[in-house]
């Protein structure tokens, strides 16, 4: 069968596939020679939940090369933001890492993802598992009122290989204070973040960390229990599965967008 006609765009000059929005590029910046973060313009007819993450690619080619990126703003955002790796040789990355202002996205108009409110039951604490820009859908919610609303504490780990990594994570919860929206409630909030190959207040992976006791005991918490604690999780396969089993061991249940449980996992994650 053959792929559906593209449309052509006369103010941009390319292409764009069905179904696919075309959004300009209003801020780029760089952590380090493999962490970038950009915003670009919303369609007012895009919606999605905060989370969530969308299929993302560039104009450059007559198939464009699209891949699933969480999205770091929360909602009620008038643009939208994504935290990136820079793969050298990647089929996206290795462009996506020149973008300038005033370059163009691409983007799918469905967003779809686990990472949402609606999949956890109510719950007193939140936890928020990530490694590397698997804390770009945390930069979402926790952005969100409504997840202020669900939960009376909410934890971000954040764990990476070298404090340069941290940055983001480390700047979006200080701007939080800010935050028209959720400033005053950030005082719930925490970021716990680790790292791996640097000499830091706090070192290891953070399933080490959990069946220590240490992660509890450094944050002041009981440790997890499904009577009141939820969790998300966002990173690599391996620290998915690996957190996964030690929510498991505390007790937690996988949920879905379907059928609302104690944890969730992001599978689409690329990064």
């Amino acid at each position: 069968m053959d792929a559906a006609p593209m449309l052509q765009d006369a103010e941009i000059g390319f292409p764009i596939p069905p179904g696919v929005y075309a959004e300009t590029v209003t801020e780029v910046q760089h952590y380090s020679d493999s962490l970038f973060r950009f915003r670009v313009t919303r369609d007012p007819a895009f919606r999605f939940r905060s989370g969530e993450f969308v299929m993302i690619g560039l104009p450059n080619a007559d198939r464009p090369v699209f891949r699933a990126y969480s999205i770091a703003s929360p909602s009620w955002d008038e643009q939208i933001e994504f935290y990136s790796i820079k793969v050298p040789d990647g089929p996206l990355t290795r462009y996506l890492q020149r973008l300038r202002v005033g370059d163009t996205v691409l983007m799918r108009r469905k967003p779809t993802g686990t990472l949402v409110n609606d999949a956890l039951l109510p719950g007193k604490r939140l936890w928020m598992f990530a490694t590397g820009t698997g804390i770009a859908p945390f930069a979402s919610i926790i952005r969100d009122p409504e997840t202020y609303e669900k939960f009376d504490e909410m934890i971000v780990c954040h764990t990476c290989r070298t404090s340069q990594e941290l940055t983001f994570g480390r700047n979006l919860l200080n701007d939080l204070k800010n935050d028209p929206l959720v400033g005053e409630l950030s005082p719930r909030l925490t970021l716990y973040d680790t790292l791996t190959r640097e000499d830091w207040p706090r070192v290891g992976r953070q399933t080490d960390l959990m069946a220590s006791g240490k992660m509890f005991s450094d944050l002041g918490v009981p440790p997890i229990d499904p009577d009141t604690d939820r969790a998300m999780i966002c990173g690599s396969m391996a620290m998915l599965n690996d957190t996964k089993a030690a929510l498991e061991s505390f007790g937690l249940e996988e949920g879905a967008n379907s059928r609302p449980a104690t944890f969730v996992v992001e599978k689409a994650f690329v990064g």
